[in-house]
């Protein structure tokens, strides 16, 4: 059986890497990380935290899930990084996406929000989302 978790992000992954407006902003290519790539430069964007709570019923096991996507933006523009958080949520919210060893009852973008990392003076823009699947 496939984890909930590492099939909604394969599925997300694959979604994302077919549209073309959204590796247009994020400079030619998709970069949709699982842990930050060493000495990258903005934009990119990293799966955040993630929290799966089971949402069984009587007759199907299922899965809550509540998780982010989190951007970070070029030196000196939070615009960069909401554009990509705003495409993501385009394409993310209310998606049919497929999801391996699962079936993706829906999926909310919950929210936007941004703010400055103190340390690098980047704009951090998370994108938040909640899904709920059951297993096929």
């Amino acid at each position: 059986m496939t984890s909930p978790i590492l099939a909604l992000r394969r599925a997300i992954l694959e979604t994302a890497s077919g549209d073309g407006e959204l590796i247009s902003l994020m400079g030619g290519a998709l970069r949709l990380h699982d842990e930050p790539p060493r000495n990258a430069e903005p934009v990119y964007a990293l799966f955040g935290g993630v929290a799966a709570r089971d949402w069984s019923t009587g007759t199907d096991r299922g899965h809550e899930q509540d998780l982010a996507i989190v951007i970070w933006s070029e030196r000196g523009s939070a615009r960069s990084g909401l554009a990509v958080a705003e495409r993501f949520s385009a394409i993310l919210d209310d998606a049919g996406l497929s999801v391996e060893g699962h079936r993706l009852v829906n999926l909310r973008v919950t929210e936007i929000a941004s703010n400055r990392d103190e340390e690098t003076q980047l704009t951090r823009v998370t994108l938040r989302l909640r899904a709920v699947t059951e297993r096929e």
